[in-house]
């Protein structure tokens, strides 16, 4: 069985430029080919309203035709990550709703996570205080987590009645911090502290709240200036060998590398290496 590879391809024609996008319900600052997003309702902690989830599921689809934006940042004002669902403008309509009604939500939430894994660019969160509920769960679908020593993330769906398994947190999760630990958090609904999270493999490094944003948005600077198309294959392999057998996964690899083999920035760095030079991509 063979397995071909689409990943997101910076030569595709269609282009949907985001450099100036305005948003409504978080902020949205583009520098050198890097998106930061930022949530911020800070008075409440950045929890996440009907709106803002659909805007947020429309961002990351539209990230993918979207070849200014290289690399993207998540992070939240004042100090605090995301709370989560808010309880006033979510929760409480929520009981109110009929099951059709239910499961269009439910699958709006996940539709978030599936555009944040599914999007060609690298995502890299920067975490500090809360990080909740579906706020946790937009933390586990970037790429790269950093965090602070005051981070608690908690996957608390249990603590108001739900199953752990929301937004792909079964799946997701243990694919990070193993299965015991995974399950023990979703099942009790704990906060995750940093050092935890650092130890079991959830944050890639912690750093002091004020550096917290700017090693994060360094990293996003390093990746953009890298070959961004080797970059959204590295993403789409990762993502499809999930499902894959070794065999699959080698095959599938082997028709990735070759694909990137026929790239201009695979003819730059070999170019630069021989002429002693650090190499200048183009993302093509």
């Amino acid at each position: 069985m063979k397995h071909y590879i689409v990943a997101g391809n910076p030569m595709r024609a269609q282009f949907n430029p985001l450099a100036h996008y305005v948003a409504r319900h978080f902020a949205w600052q583009f520098d050198a080919g890097v998106g930061t997003l930022t949530l911020n309702r800070p008075e409440r902690k950045n929890p996440l309203t009907f709106e803002s989830y659909a805007e947020l599921r429309d961002l990351f689809h539209a990230l993918k035709s979207a070849t200014d934006v290289k690399a993207v940042v998540v992070t939240g004002a004042g100090g605090n990550f995301c709370s989560g669902g808010d309880v006033h403008e979510i929760i409480g309509p929520l009981t109110k709703m009929s099951m059709p009604e239910l499961l269009e939500f439910t699958r709006m939430t996940g539709d978030l996570v599936k555009a944040m894994r599914n999007c060609p660019q690298p995502v890299i969160g920067a975490i500090d205080g809360i990080c909740a509920g579906a706020g946790a769960m937009m933390a586990l679908a970037c790429d790269l987590r950093y965090g602070t020593a005051q981070a608690k993330t908690a996957f608390l769906f249990t603590r108001v009645g739900l199953a752990g398994a929301d937004m792909g947190a079964c799946a997701l999760l243990p694919r990070v911090i193993g299965q015991g630990r995974a399950s023990e958090l979703l099942f009790t609904g704990r906060a995750m502290t940093a050092t935890e999270g650092l130890a079991w493999g959830f944050f890639n490094t912690l750093h002091a709240p004020g550096d917290l944003l700017p090693q994060a948005q360094a990293m996003a600077r390093e990746l953009a200036q890298g070959p961004t198309f080797a970059h959204a294959m590295t993403k789409t392999m990762l993502q499809q060998e999930w499902a894959m057998t070794i065999e699959q996964a080698i095959e599938a690899e082997a028709q990735a590398q070759a694909i990137c083999m026929q790239t201009h920035d695979f003819r730059r760095a070999y170019e630069a290496f021989a002429a002693k030079q650090k190499p200048v991509f183009g993302g093509d």
